[in-house]
């Protein structure tokens, strides 16, 4: 007899009112595997490893396993997981979470290897290159100064750099940094102008002239009155000129020595001051050619050869029986200047081409003499790197540096721009005036004066 509510039968064969209830569909569970800490090594981040050809290291990794207790996907005809478990082929099987294919299989995914498993061929949309490249993710590993190669170590350059090169790399780094200033040997010398050549031709005429005349006066009426003259007031000159060219330099260095110091916190806009403090480096700080030593404001390096009487000539106005420089390299950067005055630190703009006179003392690094011609490994590779040949000559390695910490004297001009305080080269040549007493001709000084009286006490390496 039917009834007007509708009822289905339980398993356990109690009937109760209402229709079935559809099976629902539960939703699929994933495996979970704990990811390794990698310690920022790409071997053992597993699938990113993988994905760029990175070996796995299996040593250090744990993981969890996968869930054994998920139950199995519910078929499309919607048959229970209970029902599925008499399937002889579908019991002997452990059901995979994740999506089926077209066959109704589930498509195998693994997070890393398994113990195990069956190693599976990786798949991929295309190829990818061997070397890793760079994401911008900061890790905790090495850093390092290339690519990686496919085993995960550092990948080799084309071949390796001979200190040679790097030497000569460096140094046409330097040559073509706009920021380095290269000082010639003909810029360091205040007394070229210190007279016009006008009057120093018309000087040179009036003794031509007194020499003829005295001559004449001899040979017509005897008397050697003028041409004694003459010849005194020559020899005068002549030693005054070579004394100013001898003692020139510590004429100079005395004037600045002389020269007062202002303070810079009370220095006007365009005044020209002298200002001595404690100098660093600014944003190229340079590097000595033969000592390597570093964090310097300024280098010099000169070589010098003495000439006998068949022996070569370093330069074309070396003469015989002297010293002739032959190489020299010389370079400046911009610096800080700490006043010890005020303690206000400036920016001496010594870069960039700017004119500059330096007075440092250069200390001799090597001497060649003719009682031991056998060159140090050092000073012959120093050679090498600048094509300069040895061939017995006697030769004479100098070397000076203002190294940061250094306690420095600038002179110069004050420029305020803003916040920033300068010091810059002056517009006009400074001149020195005449020192009498010492029998020191007028000087000019163009450009900014650097002056550094500490010396490196270095021994001279006899070779």
């Amino acid at each position: 007899m039917g009834s007007r509510f509708p009822s289905h039968k339980l398993n356990s064969g109690l009937y109760v009112s209402g229709r079935p209830e559809q099976p629902k569909e539960k939703s699929p569970v994933m495996s979970s595997t704990a990811a390794p800490y990698t310690g920022g090594d790409i071997r053992m981040s597993g699938e990113l490893g993988k994905m760029f050809e990175v070996p796995f290291d299996n040593s250090r990794s744990r993981k969890s396993g996968p869930i054994t207790s998920a139950p199995s996907r519910t078929g499309s005809f919607g048959v229970s997981g209970s029902t599925s478990v008499n399937n002889g082929s579908l019991g002997r099987h452990k059901s995979q979470s994740g999506p089926l294919n077209k066959h109704g299989e589930s498509v195998k995914k693994s997070s890393g290897p398994q113990s195990g498993a069956v190693p599976v061929s990786r798949q991929n949309s295309g190829p990818l290159p061997p070397v890793l490249p760079t994401t911008g993710l900061i890790t905790s590993g090495p850093i390092s100064s290339g690519p990686l190669n496919s085993s995960g170590t550092l990948r080799k350059g084309s071949g390796p750099l001979d200190a040679t090169g790097a030497a000569k790399l460096q140094r046409t780094c330097v040559a073509n940094n706009q920021a380095v200033t290269k000082i010639f040997e003909e810029d360091n010398h205040p007394f070229k102008k210190g007279f016009p050549k006008a009057v120093l031709w018309s000087v040179i005429l009036l003794f031509v002239m007194g020499f003829i005349s005295g001559g004449f006066i001899l040979g017509a009426v005897h008397n050697a009155i003028l041409l004694v003259v003459v010849v005194v007031i020559f020899a005068f000159m002549a030693a005054i000129l070579i004394w100013n060219r001898c003692w020139g330099r510590r004429a100079i260095i005395g004037f600045i020595a002389r020269y007062p110091d202002a303070e810079l916190r009370t220095a006007k806009d365009g005044q020209f001051v002298k200002v001595s403090g404690v100098v660093t480096c600014g944003n190229v700080p340079l590097e000595s050619s033969f000592q390597k030593v570093p964090r310097c404001i300024y280098t010099s390096t000169s070589l010098y050869e003495y000439r006998g009487w068949d022996s070569k000539a370093a330069n074309s106005t070396h003469r015989r029986f002297t010293w002739g420089l032959r190489s020299v390299e010389s370079h400046v950067v911009d610096f800080y200047i700490s006043d010890f005055q005020s303690g206000l630190r400036a920016l001496v703009k010594t870069g960039y081409g700017a004119t500059v006179i330096p007075y440092v003392d250069e200390s001799v690094i090597v001497d060649v003499d003719t009682s031991n011609k056998d060159l140090s490994a050092e000073f012959l590779c120093w050679l090498r790197e600048r094509n300069l040949s040895s061939d017995g000559r006697m030769m004479r390695l100098k070397e000076g540096y203002i190294k940061e910490g250094s306690t420095v004297s600038v002179m110069g001009v004050v420029r305020r721009n803003d916040s920033v305080l300068m010091i810059v080269p002056p517009p006009e040549p400074l001149s020195t005036g005449c020192q009498w007493t010492r029998c020191i001709q007028p000087g000019s000084i163009k450009g900014i004066v650097v002056r550094c009286e500490e010396t490196s006490n270095i021994n001279v390496v006899p070779v």
